[in-house]
C-alpha cells in the first residue's frame, strides 16, 4: 500500500505534538491552592485535559464552588503563561518529523486558547506552521468542526486532501464531522479504547510513523 497524499497537516497541540500536562496539572494545583480549594491528584486533572481551559477548571474548582470560576481562570491565566514552558517539550520524534514535512502546509487546531498555544509554539518551534487556531477564537471546541473546516477554507484545500492527526475522541469525531480523515497517537493523553471506539483512519503509536503513512 503506497503512501496517502496530502496537501495540507492538521495538529492538535496538547498529547500530540506537546507533553504538557505536568505544567498544566502544577497550574491547576496552584489556582486551587491559591482559592484556599484543596488540591487534585495529578491523574485527575490530566483527565480532564482536551476540552479546553473553561471545562478544566470547572472541574477542578468542583460542583460546589462555581461561584469562583472567574476568579480561577484570572489566578490560572498569569500562572501558566508564566510557566507554560516550565516542563513542555515536543515528544520525542516531534521535530524531525516536522521537518521531514517541511515542503506541507501544517497547521495547529486546538481547544487550548490561543494565547497559550502562541507562547508554547514560539517557545519551542516557531516556523513550523502556517497557522493556528486555538479554543477561543470563535469555531467552537473539537469536536465541533468549525476550526478544522475554517483552515481547510483559508489554505482552499480539500477534505481528501487534508489530515487531522490527534490524541483524543474530540479530534476523531471532529475530524470525520468535518470530513476528513484522522489519524489518532496512541502515545498521548487520550483514552486508547475510546479513540479505537471512533474508528479513526489510522493509528500510530510514534510521531515519524507519520513519516511512512504521508507523502
Amino acid at each position: 500500500m503506497g503512501r496517502v497524499s496530502v496537501d495540507l497537516l492538521i495538529f492538535d497541540l496538547d498529547g500530540t505534538l506537546i507533553e504538557s500536562k505536568w505544567d498544566i496539572a502544577k497550574s491547576v494545583n496552584y489556582t486551587l491552592a491559591q482559592l484556599g480549594l484543596p488540591q487534585r491528584p495529578l491523574e485527575e486533572i490530566f483527565g480532564y485535559v482536551g476540552d479546553g481551559v473553561r471545562r478544566l477548571l470547572r472541574s477542578a474548582v468542583g460542583e460546589g464552588n462555581q461561584e469562583r470560576f472567574e476568579e480561577a481562570l484570572r489566578i490560572f491565566r498569569a500562572y501558566y503563561l508564566e510557566h507554560c514552558l516550565d516542563q513542555t517539550t515536543f515528544y520525542p520524534g516531534v521535530e524531525p518529523m516536522l521537518r521531514h514535512f517541511a515542503h506541507k502546509q501544517k497547521a495547529i487546531a486546538t481547544n487550548k486558547p490561543i494565547e497559550y498555544t502562541r507562547v508554547i509554539v514560539n517557545g519551542l518551534g516557531p516556523g513550523h506552521f502556517v497557522y493556528m487556531v486555538g479554543g477561543d477564537d470563535g469555531f467552537g471546541l473539537k469536536p465541533d468542526p468549525g476550526m478544522l473546516l475554517h483552515i481547510m477554507e483559508k489554505f482552499n484545500v480539500s477534505k481528501e486532501r487534508t489530515v487531522l492527526v490527534g490524541d483524543s475522541t474530540n479530534d476523531i469525531n471532529g475530524g470525520h464531522n468535518a470530513g476528513i480523515r484522522v489519524c489518532a497517537v496512541g502515545y498521548g493523553m487520550g483514552n486508547r479504547e475510546k479513540m479505537v471506539a471512533c474508528q479513526p483512519d489510522w493509528f500510530i503509536e510514534q510521531p515519524q510513523e507519520l513519516m511512512e503513512i504521508f507523502e
